[in-house]
Parts: C-alpha cells; structure tokens; sequence
C-alpha cells in the first residue's frame, strides 16, 4: 500500500536523466546479487542425489529437508536381508534399544547437513548402522560424480574417507 503511494513520487526522481547512472547501477548490483545466490544455491544442491557407498554395499539418497538442510537415507542394500533371521536387516546395534526394531533399509543415516560455500563442502553427522556410532562428517565433491565422505570424532584428522559414487 505505502509502494503504491510513494512509488510515482521516487519513480520521477528515479526516471531523471541526473539519476540514469544510478538506475543502471542499482539495476546491475541487484541482478548481479540474485545471480550470486543463485550460483551459491546451485552449488549446495549439486550433493542432491543416488549415491553408492564405497562398498558398493549401499545406495544412499540425498536430498533437502524442508528444514533447508541435506540428509541422506538408504534406499537400496546388496543384502538386505540377514542372514541368521531370513528376514530384512535391523538397525540391531544402535545404542538406542527402542531403534533396534527399524528396518536398515530407509534408514536415516545422514542428517543435518548443511553447504560451507567458502570451504565447498557439507558438514554435517553420519550414523553406521554397521557398528551403531554416530559420527561427524564432511562431504566434498571431487568433481560431478564422486562426493568424499569423512566420518570423524572430535577433529577430522581422525577419520575415516569414502568415497561415494554418483548413480543419479
């Protein structure tokens, strides 16, 4: 409503030929922001995606909670049923008793992450469900189709690296 009213009042003075240089110039500033946040968002989605573990025990797909954040669960297993049981695999050693009933497969294993674009990667938490822990984590991408990712305790110099590959 104040826009409706005020806007023909600055758009005279905004339309002066004194002012022409300025238009151009704030018009080029708020292309070139809306450009910049555009490229930054591009950059933290391209995580989005199937990957496959370096295992090749695992597909894990990523993607952007509602919350702005990337998790990742896993949406396919090579065995996904256990051996002893004949029936599918359970998150057996997650120190949670009450979790211990969940089926793997759709598991949750990649939670709130979230794009550094000055150091481009993710950080974020990683839980394998292999032996129950939970982990910090940094993921990279090394180029389009091979994310690196870090599982560490305390500082990321005590880890270990994997290396997951793209399937979409």
């Amino acid at each position: 409503m104040l826009c409706e009213i005020y806007l023909p009042a600055f758009q005279n003075v905004y339309n002066n030929s004194k002012f022409s240089n300025m238009k151009y110039m704030y018009s080029l500033f708020i292309a070139l922001v809306c450009s910049l946040a555009s490229f930054a968002q591009d950059a933290a989605n391209s995580i989005i995606g199937t990957w496959k573990n370096g295992e090749g025990t695992g597909h894990i797909e990523i993607y952007k909670t509602t919350s702005g954040h990337y998790a990742g669960k896993i949406v396919w297993l090579k065995e996904p049923i256990d051996e002893e049981t004949g029936k599918p695999k359970l998150d057996k050693r997650n120190p949670d008793k009450s979790k211990r009933t969940l089926p793997t497969l759709g598991l949750i294993n990649l939670r709130g992450f979230k794009y550094d674009a000055d150091d481009k990667e993710w950080n974020g938490h990683i839980y394998d469900p292999k032996n129950g822990k939970d982990y910090s984590c940094k993921a990279s991408l090394k180029d389009a189709n091979t994310l690196k990712v870090r599982g560490y305790i305390g500082i990321s110099l005590i880890g270990r690296t994997d290396t997951w590959t793209r399937i979409k």
